[in-house]
């Protein structure tokens, strides 16, 4: 018998319990899709947290205070963060920029909307932040010198208040102050965890006037010549605070934080490796599932198709021919019901899902329709030896 007719007849044995068929590549159809998908959240998780600390700038650090002390000696101020601009002590640092922010409502001709993040810093945030201006312009040195009430809007705050409208040259209420919109700031993609354009950056000077007063700041941001200066900015900047906050060589813990972008960058690196990896593993549970499944079926086929097997190998069909069939029909279930739960994998990573859009890895593709083939032959395997094991006189006397 060629091969051919090998396929033919698997196939026909496929096709005269269609149910049964469509029910295993079913199993194997969810747990490809549940494998493809999974690794594709994590990735998307990973490459969601990836983008909002790159948006930082990986050339940059952020000062923080960790409320250590509990005097005003050791909180954080514009003077402290006018020291770190220090060409002989800092030689590496290229600008710093003091922060401060609180949540505000804006207001343009009777519409409200809320911004969580209403920043007050100085012109130098826009570059070390990697936070462009799409339309009009920043603020000037000279706007934060004199405390000048001007603003820049992210895309969401233009949208909400100003719909087709130009903001630019707009006054908007903050606080109970006037604040004239000078700039919107250009679109950021959308990271599925916080909306990056629903924010207002305006001088330090006025915020700290009109909103937050004139308390410590929230953060310091610092930024590097180059990346690869990062490292030594941050011993740098250690040196200067421990200096201005007289923190003792010999403290345990000092009174702020600093936090390095590019180190947060590969610690959530790793971390996002090991979730996605667990996160495939768990799903890898429904594709062993499956492999079960494709074990009891062809196991009910054999058993049902007992005599047809006596039949054959009584007209003299060897008993490679028997377990090829049987291993052709498990393989052809496994592979039909893989190649769907790609179909259904690549459809279902249009849609966002628990708020993260999927991002598809190609290798999980490949690897969960290997495995998935793998299992058919494996756990067709046994049902197949069986049926290629039966002895004719046995099995022609089967009821």
């Amino acid at each position: 018998m060629s091969f051919h007719e090998v396929v033919r007849f698997a196939l026909r044995g496929l096709s005269a319990n269609k149910l049964r068929s469509a029910l295993t590549m079913l199993g194997i159809l969810i747990g490809v899709a549940a494998v493809i998908l999974l690794v594709a959240v994590g990735n998307g998780s990973a490459q969601a947290i990836s983008d909002r600390i790159e948006a930082l700038g990986t050339n940059t650090i952020t000062v923080m205070s960790t409320g250590r002390g509990g005097s005003s000696s050791t909180a954080l101020t514009p003077a402290i963060a006018d020291a770190l601009v220090d060409p002989a002590l800092a030689p590496d640092v290229a600008s710093v920029s003091p922060v401060v922010s609180a949540s505000a409502t804006l207001t343009y001709e009777g519409t409200d909307h809320e911004v969580s993040q209403f920043v007050g810093t100085a012109p130098s945030w826009f570059a070390a932040s990697n936070t462009p201006v799409g339309a009009g312009a920043g603020f000037t040195a000279d706007d934060l010198a004199q405390g000048r009430r001007v603003v820049v809007i992210g895309q969401t705050v233009a949208e909400e208040l100003f719909p087709g409208t130009d903001p630019l040259d707009k006054q908007v209420t903050v606080g109970g102050a006037l604040f004239t919109v000078v700039g919107v700031l250009a679109a950021k993609s959308s990271t599925g965890l916080q909306d990056g354009n629903d924010t207002a950056i305006a001088p330090l000077s006025a915020v700290r006037q009109v909103l937050t007063g004139y308390g410590a700041l929230n953060s310091i941001l610092v930024e590097a010549r180059s990346p690869d200066r990062v490292n030594a900015v941050q011993s740098e900047v250690a040196t200067i605070l421990n200096q201005r906050l007289e923190v003792l060589p010999s403290a345990s813990s000092t009174p702020y934080r600093i936090q390095n972008a590019s180190q947060l960058l590969a610690t959530q690196t790793e971390t996002a490796d090991t979730f996605t990896t667990l996160l495939g593993a768990v799903a890898a549970i429904s594709l062993l599932v499956g492999g079960i499944g494709i074990t009891n079926i062809m196991l009910v086929t054999v058993t049902e198709r007992t005599r047809e097997i006596g039949i054959r190998k009584a007209l003299g069909a060897p008993r490679r021919v028997i377990l090829t069939q049987f291993l052709i029909e498990a393989t052809v279930l496994s592979v039909l019901g893989g190649a769907l739960g790609v179909a259904a994998a690549l459809i279902g990573s249009s849609f966002e899902i628990v708020g993260v859009k999927p991002v598809i890895v190609p290798s999980s593709i490949g690897l969960a329709l290997g495995v998935s083939i793998a299992i058919g032959l494996f756990f067709g395997g046994l049902p197949a030896g069986r049926a290629a094991r039966l002895r004719p006189i046995d099995a022609l006397r089967y009821e």
